[in-house]
């Protein structure tokens, strides 16, 4: 009868044994993909490329019986790495309209001019009249912050951007996002292999809400968030410094490392908030949820209650393209509750 020690040792054998196995597969997986997403320019040569190094490396690890072939396949993977990190971001591309002026801030004391700010006249999701303005703020008349969350479909993945609150000016919407060429559209599992530049999108919410709400069909939610003045002040002079550096300096979209949520949660560190990173950042279609039960929106209802009651597309219907959307779209909506 074999010993506790010895059983011990068999499971401990296994568990190298299996870890040995996910980290071979995670790997090869990486790698593929890696070659497939890269920048090479033939699908097609890309495809076979991949399909070699994926043959080859099972081959390697699992069925050659010659030892140095194992070591060949880390180093052939090694070789992926470096050629996948040499990949460069550019700001010279064939962008789509909807993301071709890369936005920029000149913060003056109190005043910021920004320019490349995003107010679309939208007839269809695909049709719509190109318009960047230029505009001014005053940091001094940051009154709050508003966060939505819109959904391609419900579920615990969607897209979360923020509005900043002036007491003297219409909101000021800043959407982090892909910057997709021209015939690209967004592919979560591209966006983490170089496919997509990043872009701060910074714009009018009769164009960056009502695109999503009105043309996109996407159900969109908007809560009030409990913070003060000062706090959301220095949240956009966090925004504003970043924009300016990813103007200076091209950068990629990850989905998982520099994307919405990710870098909002980021931000907010920056600019003082106490908290930890949560699965929910991730899974950002839960994020309200994350934010309500962190005491930072309304608890004076519950939230199924107060989600219900923060969903806008019907009076973000109402009010398409009218000059007074932003004030449509919150006249119904819960008070905030500190």
């Amino acid at each position: 009868m074999s010993s506790p020690r010895g059983y011990l040792s068999i499971a401990l054998s296994w568990l190298i044994a299996a870890f040995g196995v996910l980290c071979r597969t995670a790997l090869i997986a990486w790698a593929t993909l890696a070659i497939y997403y890269s920048n090479l320019q033939w699908t097609g040569f890309r495809l076979g490329l991949a399909a070699a190094f994926a043959t080859f490396a099972i081959w390697a690890f699992w069925f050659s019986s010659r030892r140095h072939m194992s070591a060949l396949a880390i180093a052939s993977f090694l070789g992926v790495v470096a050629w996948w990190i040499s990949i460069p971001p550019s700001h010279d591309r064939n962008w789509r309209p909807e993301v071709a002026a890369m936005p920029r801030a000149v913060v003056d004391g109190d005043r910021v001019r920004l320019t490349g700010v995003r107010n679309f006249d939208y007839r269809t999701r695909n049709n719509f009249t190109v318009r960047y303005e230029e505009r001014e703020v005053l940091l001094s008349h940051v009154v709050a912050l508003d966060f939505y969350v819109s959904y391609f479909m419900e579920g615990p993945v969607g897209h979360t951007f923020v509005s900043f609150i002036f007491d003297n000016a219409p909101p000021l919407c800043v959407s982090i996002e892909t910057r997709p060429e021209v015939g690209e559209g967004f592919a979560p599992i591209a966006s983490m292999f170089k496919q997509f530049e990043l872009i701060y999108v910074v714009g009018e919410e009769r164009d960056l809400v009502g695109v999503r709400a009105n043309h996109r069909g996407e159900p969109v939610y908007l809560y009030r968030l409990n913070a003060s003045a000062d706090d959301v002040r220095r949240l956009l002079l966090v925004y504003l410094a970043r924009i300016n550096e990813l103007a200076d300096h091209a950068e990629f979209y990850n989905l998982l490392t520099n994307s919405c949520t990710i870098n909002i949660v980021r931000y907010a560190n920056a600019a003082g908030r106490a908290g930890r990173i949560d699965i929910r950042h991730i899974l950002n279609g839960l994020a309200d949820s994350y934010l309500y039960r962190s005491g930072r929106m309304n608890s004076a209802l519950p939230f199924d209650e107060l989600r219900r009651r923060s969903l806008i597309n019907e009076a973000a219907q109402a009010a398409d393209g009218a000059s007074d959307f932003s004030e449509r779209i919150r006249a119904n909506l819960p008070t905030i509750s500190r």
